[in-house]
This record gives structure tokens, sequence and C-alpha cells, in this order.
């Protein structure tokens, strides 16, 4: 008890943002000293369960020993699965109710609001029928008969007694009137969570001999503190300097850089806002928004005293590019002498990127024993202090649940829709959110499944007053409300915001703070504008290679983007036929990791801004990879038909960057749209598009661009680019007359699956924020359990197919197995010994070999029998602790260029091309 206390009293000193104490102490009479007395005190009560004969009979000579000072109970046996009515969570918030009642004269229905953090310290708070089936057993909190009230006794001094020493015995009085709202219950629950861990630790807290005294005191605390060496919070500072003094001093610019009409204007509504809020930034590929939402939240951070930021993008591929960029600018941030900001990358193949991997090496400490007396001395792999902070990947702060509560975080989405998600623990996941700003990218990638978690998850943030930084470039105006009221917590009909979703400027910003209306920005445009011309083109692998032969006769660089894999892996096998192998390159979701990382870092060489030696003539044929991400630039684009907010999205890589040298014929950006059949009365895209988008958005897109096809109007970008999405997605009419009976058809069936997939998410959500004082009991009432970033535990969160995921080994000639010889910085050709462990640096070079299998392998009639073929290869001595990069995954033996049999389909995988799939029927 008196650790826990202690703890948390360090927890709230050292650790916990400004934000978040604010959040408490200002509903509590005496603000945030108050609302570190309760912390305290709830830490220091929250095991009072543990005293009960249904707790205490569970070691039996532990129990004689209470018997023995007069504490009767029955046995562990007598009382049997009974038990597991009074788990001591559940007791202990029994427990503390009835003594605020019976004891400090409050009324019965104010004492749950407390008393549910100490319920909820395990992970999920009780549910009402738990509470009704152990009212009716008061046996297991107390022996009935004679020795009843000798527990009650020991129960109540022992409450008297926390009461007494954490200082609230003189604070219970004035509380009983306050009505703490939920956010503030969900956060002093994972923050007497995180002190119960830590005090729970045997190496920070080690058990009392035998017979010695049990004092606690700040010494014991105090060691154990400094040994966990916890780094605090951030504590940013609103920027004094001007916007450009700002940038230049946070970003490396390029020389001759300037600031952008839409990122000064982020900064400035970031300090004008009336309160930290929601800002939403809608402004073109290209126009520096990274920076912009930085910068913006560096303010925000600073206004609401928020300890750190999360930094949400839609994939592995973009968090993984994030993170250096995100470490550059923690590097220039100012910094006092010895502070020490904790940083994350949160993923589940984190583990796997280089630069995260030299974040933990340099920040390991060797583990110093507990000197209650003096100082506890580490040794660090860091040297001198340097000018900016110390960052570190903390060796507590790791893992699915306490990972978040890193200071600087950047990850997945999923890392944010798990705070919707009812989960066991996912008062942490709150507590991590809670001190943060949070800055959300590519807004307009997520599904109705994934929205669905994102406003709930919305609501929240702004229960807690938590900064959040919105960035699309082609966000739909319906869309836009919807993320603003979710935040405010307004009706759907609240008409402060019908100015919202009315505006059509762009670039836009929306500023939301919470009771105040949405005020509306109108930022310049750079000044960066240009026309593409957009053409029709048929179908067809012979007239694809036609027109890139005719487009690039005097050289140039093409990007053909394909919407399945199997268009892309088809394309190109046509192509290099026309151009030669030397001329094509691929790019798909279908490499294994390593490939996938090299893939992307020879674009960027070839096509990035800063690239030295540009092919004189080359295409490169993508899946969906090339949309986002890859600041890349071509003089031609062929692309499937596609929604128009993503195929304004690969006009984003079309004379990206100013180039001198481009072909006279490529001088003007041009995209050829094909994949769709355009002799049909209405188009028809082909299957695969249809599959994947939808035909209703698909359409829509084909529908409004049918004024810019051959010959019409350019595109002006970004001029058109709102006006496009909003016509898209806005619902009016659009098309030709005889379009008309496909596009209600389309629409039908696209309002029918959205409704489902909105109905399947709201079964694991949270609900929204209840009113003030209302306990937190049931909250998590059909939890999922546990949720992680595993495939199983993303699918939670994302309404995609089930995939099976695959660990790409090379098999030699003499049956043995190796890493793959062509990955890179060493870790090609390594051994894999089958009947021993692995060394660490192959299995880690293993690990880096993931490859996700084609949807069609994982379908209900033969992913058992897929799992169970790529099982003969789980080999016994792998599964172990000592190998966990390989224990439990599924590996797949290759012979590059050779075929592999696997569950009725024949597999290939390249260097060149990745995994080839066919039905071997």
């Amino acid at each position: 008890m008196h650790d826990s206390a202690a703890v948390a009293g360090l927890l709230w000193d050292c650790w916990l943002p400004a934000r978040v104490r604010a959040l408490v102490g200002r509903v509590l009479p005496e603000g945030e000293v108050d609302g570190r007395r309760l912390a305290v005190w709830l830490a220091g009560v929250h095991d009072i369960g543990k005293a009960t004969p249904a707790f205490a009979c569970q070691v039996e000579v532990l129990a004689d020993r209470m018997r023995a000072a007069g504490l009767e109970m029955p046995s562990r046996r007598a009382v049997g699965a009974d038990r597991r009515l009074a788990p001591h969570g559940l007791a202990g918030q029994v427990l503390l109710q009835e003594w605020l009642e019976e004891q400090r004269g409050w009324p019965g229905r104010v004492t749950g609001q407390f008393a549910v953090v100490v319920g909820g310290h395990h992970g999920v708070p009780p549910d009402h029928p738990s509470l009704r089936d152990l009212d009716g057993r008061w046996d297991l909190l107390r022996t009935p008969g004679g020795n009843e009230g000798v527990w009650r006794r020991v129960q109540g001094e022992l409450l008297d007694a926390c009461a007494a020493e954490f200082g609230v015995e003189g604070r219970l009085g004035e509380w009983r009137g306050v009505r703490l709202p939920q956010p503030v219950q969900v956060v002093l629950s994972g923050l007497v969570i995180m002190a119960d861990w830590i005090a729970s630790n045997e190496d920070l807290f080690p058990y009392f001999p035998a017979g010695s005294e049990c004092g606690a005191g700040s010494g014991r605390a105090g060691a154990a503190w400094r040994d966990l060496d916890l780094p605090g919070s951030w504590r940013p500072v609103v920027p004094r300097d001007g916007v450009g003094e700002l940038f230049a001093s946070r970003f490396d610019l390029p020389a001759g850089a300037v600031v952008r009409p839409v990122q000064a204007a982020a900064v400035e509504t970031a300090r004008g806002m009336p309160e930290p809020g929601l800002l939403i930034v809608e402004a073109p590929m290209g126009e520096g928004k990274t920076e912009a939402a930085l910068a913006a939240a560096e303010v925000l951070a600073a206004r609401a005293g928020s300890g750190g930021v999360f930094f949400a993008l839609p994939t592995m591929a973009t968090s993984n590019a994030m993170f250096p960029r995100l470490l550059s600018w923690l590097d220039r941030l100012p910094a006092g002498d010895g502070d020490r900001l904790s940083v994350l990358l949160a993923h589940s193949k984190a583990a796997l990127n280089k630069d995260a991997a030299e974040l933990r090496a340099g920040s390991r400490k060797r583990i110093a024993s507990v000197d209650v007396d003096g100082a506890v001395q580490t040794v660090s792999a860091g040297g001198e202090a340097a000018a900016s902070a110390e960052l570190v990947a903390h060796h507590w702060l790791v893992g699915r649940k306490k990972g978040m509560l890193s200071s600087f975080v950047v990850g997945t989405v999923d890392q944010l829709l798990f705070a919707g998600l009812r989960a066991r623990h996912l008062v942490l996941r709150h507590l991590a959110v809670a001190g943060k700003t949070v800055v959300i990218d590519e807004a307009h990638a997520y599904d109705t499944y994934m929205n669905t978690y994102l406003d709930r998850v919305l609501g929240w943030l702004g229960a807690y007053g938590v900064p959040v930084v919105v960035l699309s470039a082609t966000l739909p105006a319906a869309r836009r409300r919807e993320l603003a009221q979710a935040y405010a917590g307004a009706a759907g009909d609240d008409e402060r915001f019908v100015p919202v979703e009315q505006a059509r400027e762009y670039p836009l910003l929306t500023a939301v703070s919470r009771g105040a209306v949405p005020v509306l920005g109108r930022p310049a445009v750079s000044g960066r504008g240009y026309e593409v011309r957009v053409e029709r083109l048929d179908d067809g692998l012979g007239v694809l290679a036609d027109r890139l032969e005719a487009e690039l006769a005097g050289g140039g660089c093409a990007l053909v983007v394909r919407n399945t894999v199997g268009r892309v892996l088809e394309t190109a096998k046509a192509l290099r036929e026309r151009f030669g192998p030397r001329a094509v390159t691929v790019a798909h979701s279908r490499f294994i990791d390593v490939d996938r990382a090299e893939n992307d870092h020879r674009l960027l060489e070839l096509f990035g801004r800063d690239a030295a030696v540009r092919p004189g003539r080359h295409i490169v044929v993508a899946s969906q990879v090339a949309e986002q991400s890859l600041d890349v630039d071509f003089d031609l684009l062929v692309s499937d038909a596609a929604p128009v907010d993503l195929l304004l999205q690969r006009m984003g890589r079309l004379h990206r960057h100013a180039r001198e040298g481009r072909p006279a014929v490529l001088r003007d950006a041009k995209c050829l749209v094909t994949g769709v059949d355009w002799s049909a009365a209405v188009p028809k895209p082909v299957r695969g598009s249809e599959f994947i988008y939808g035909r209703h958005a698909l359409l829509r897109s084909l529908a409004v661009l049918l004024p810019f096809f051959d010959g019409g109007r350019p595109v002006d970008l970004p001029g058109d680019i709102s006006a496009l999405v909003q016509d898209v997605y806005g619902g009016g009419q659009v098309g030709p007359a005889d379009w008309a009976p496909a596009l209600e058809e389309a629409r039908l069936v696209h309002e029918k699956l959205q409704a489902g997939k909105a109905d399947r998410a709201e079964q694991f959500c949270i609900g929204e924020a209840g009113k003030d004082g209302r306990p937190l009991i049931g909250w998590l009432a059909g939890s999922v359990g546990d949720a992680d970033d595993t495939r199983a535990g993303r699918a939670q969160v994302r309404d995609s197919e089930e995939c099976v995921e695959v660990l790409v080994v090379e098999e030699l000639g003499d049956g043995s197995l190796a890493t793959v010889h062509w990955a890179g910085e060493g870790r090609g050709g390594l051994a894999l010994p089958t009947d021993a462990v692995p060394s660490p640096e192959a299995a880690r070079a293993a690990a880096a070999c993931g490859l996700r299998l084609p949807v069609a392998m994982a379908k209900p009639h033969i992913v058992d029998r897929v799992v169970a073929e790529l099982k003969q290869f789980s080999f016994e001595k792998w599964q172990t602790k000592e190998n966990p990069w390989l224990a439990g995954q599924l590996i797949l033996p290759i012979r590059p260029g050779c075929q592999t049999s696997l569950a009725g389909f024949r597999l290939m995988y390249t260097r060149e091309n990745g995994l080839e799939v066919s039905n071997a029927r």
C-alpha cells in the first residue's frame, strides 16, 4: 500500500503531463493539490480487496498466520470456484464503497465514481452483473458468524489508516460533493495501474525479509524511482519566434526555402485558437503539411500542457518514413540541461526498423541494485549531454500495454483506434493519449469501419482537452464536418457546423475548440500549381506498350499504377518484352519487407527530389504503394481508374519537383486513365478495381472527370482538388442522364455496405463519455480481451480481409535453410539450422523477410490447409524464448526463381518481381 501510494505521488510529480494534472484538478475543490492526494490515496487502497477470505485463503501457510491473529477463513478447497465471484479488485471496490457510505457518510450513489478505480485496477472496470453476483455473497468478503466483526474491523482500520497516512482524512467531506467526469476516472485508473505495476516489481521493491520491520518511507520509493529512471514528460514552451524563424530552427529546409502560406497559417491558427483543440489542415500534396503539423503541435502542446506527441499514419511504411523525421525534429527542439524524452516507433514490425533499433541500443542501461541510502549508479550508453534533449527508448516503456506511454510516438493509426476498442487495460492507452498532442495524417485514407472508431476516439480526445491536428489533401466536406463534430461532442444537427461542411476553399484550415464556434481559415495557395492533361486509354497491354513507346520516344520516366498486384505483374512482363528488363521496375506490396524497403530506397534514389542520376528512359509499374509517402517525380502517369481522391494523390507524383530537361513531349503533365471498358454505355472498370474500391466511388469519379477527358480542360492542381473531391463524395447528381440508373444502383449497394461496416464496428466500440459522476461500471462489458498490433489485433479496428503472413527463407541445394542471399547490410545467406536455435543475427535477418500471402490464400475454405502445410516448417528447436524472432512464425522456404507448391497454389519469388501466385490446377 505504501509503495503503490509513494509511486503514484512520484508519477504525479515527475512524469504525469501538466495537461492530465489539470484535467483531474479542475473538478476538485483544491485543484491539483487535491488531485495528487486523490491519486495517492486510490493507489494506496487499491489492494484493499486482498483483505478478504476469498483472497487470503489462497496460500495456506499465510492463511494460518491470519487465522492465528483471529481472522478465521475456510480453506481454498472449501471456498472452491466461488472465489471467482470476488476477485480482489471487485471486492476492493465493494469494501471502499461500503466504508465511504457507512464510515464517512457519503450518499451511496456517489461512491462508485471513486471506488471504480480500485475495482478496475486489473484492466477492466466491474460490470453490473458482477456486482450483483457478489452482493449476495458477503461470506467471500468476511467470514460469517462471530468472526465477521473481526474482518470488518481490520478492513476498516486499514482504510482509516490509509485516509490518515495519505492526507485525505480532512478532504473526504468535501469530495463527496464532487462529480468525477468519466475521463478523470479513466486517467486515475491508468495512473493507479502504473503505480501498481512499478511497485510490484521485485527488482525495484524487494520483499522484506521475514521478521523485518516493513517501514516504507520516501527512501525506499525514492531509490526505486531513481533506479527505474523513467524519463519525465516533455515541457514545451510556446515559441516566441516568428513563423520563418520557427521553421528554420526546427526543420532541415533546403537552401532558399520559404515558409508556405498554409504552414504559416497553421501555426498562427494554433496560436490564436480560444482553447487548444482540433485543427484540420487541408492542403495539396507536397505543401509541407508534415512540417506544418509538427510546428502547430509544438504550439498547441505548449498551450495545453501536453507532455508529448503521437503521430498516427495509415501504414507501417509511412510510419517508418516518418520516424526519422520526428527524431530530427526532436533533436532541434529546445531543451534544458539533462532533459530526457522517451520515444517509440509503434507497430508490429518496429523491432526491425533500423532507426528504432539504434535508439534502443543507445538507451540501454545496466540494471543496478536498489540502494535505499544513496543514489543508484547506472551505466548509460550515451556520452555527455548535447544541447538537445536526450532521446531514449526506455526499457519500461515497451510492450503493447506500456509502449504508448512514451512521450513521443510514431505509429500506425491502429494504435489510436485501439483507444476506441473495448479491450483490457484500455485505461492505459487513454492515459497515454490524454497527455499528448495527436497528429492524424492522411485522414481521407480510412473507411467507414475505421472512421467509426476514429470518431469515437476523437470524442474522448475532445473530452480530455487533447489538441489534435488532422492532415489531408483530399478530405470530403461531409467527413470534415463529422471529424469536427466528433471532437466537439456536438449533435449531428448542430447548425454551428454547417459552414464547416459548406466550405469549398482550398487550402482550408478548420479550427474547433470545445464549446466555441468553429473557425475557418483560408490561406493563400503557394503558387506551386500546375495543370494535368487527362486522357482515356483503352485497357490492353499492347495499347499501353504502344502509347508508352510513343510518349517516351525522346526519353522520360513514366509511372504506371495498377490496382491489383496481378495487373502489376502482367503489365511489367509485357513492358519488359517491349522495352527490355532493365527499363522496367516493379513495386508492390507482395515483396518481403527488406525488399520493399530497398525498393522504396531505390525509387527515391532514381526519382526523388535529390536524385543524382535520373534514368534517360524508365518505367515503374506499381500498385497503390506509390500513392503516398514516396516523394518521387515522374514525367508521365498511367493509372487504373480509382476514386478521384486517390487518382489526385497519384497525380501528385507527376512533375512534383521543378526539373530541367524534361523531354519536350512530356513538359506538360499528362495522366492516362485506363483499366476501364470505355466502349460500354456506362464505363465498366475492371473487376479487380471494383472489388477494391466499389462501383459507386469509381463511377462517380469517372463522371466528374468527363469534362477533363480527351481535350477537355486540364485538371488544375491544386485548384481543382477540393471541387473534384466534393463533387464525388457530396451526393449530388453527376454524369450523363443515361448513367443515372447505374449510378443509383451502385449508390444503394454502397450505402448498404457502409451501414454494415458501421454496425460491425459498433459491436466492440466503447461508448461516448457519460455524464459527470457516472461510474465507469460496465464501460468495457463485452471486452475483446487484450488489444495488440498483431494481424489479429489490427483486424479488430480494420475491416480488412484476413491474410496469412510468413517469413521467407531460402532453401539451398543441399536442403538446408538460410536467409535470402541478396539481403543487404550483412543479412544475406546466414545459416538457419533446423536442429538448433539459429544465431540472433540470422533469426533477426529472417524476421525482416516477412511477407503477406494473397487474400485468396486466406479464404475460409483454404486457410486451414495453407497453415497446416506451412506448419511442417515450424521446427521444434526454433520454438523457444531464446528465439523470439522466429518462435511461433510460419516459415515459407523458397528457391529463387523456382516454383513452390502450397495448398493447391504455385508460388514463385524473385527479387525482381516479388511473389507471383497462380492456381496449380
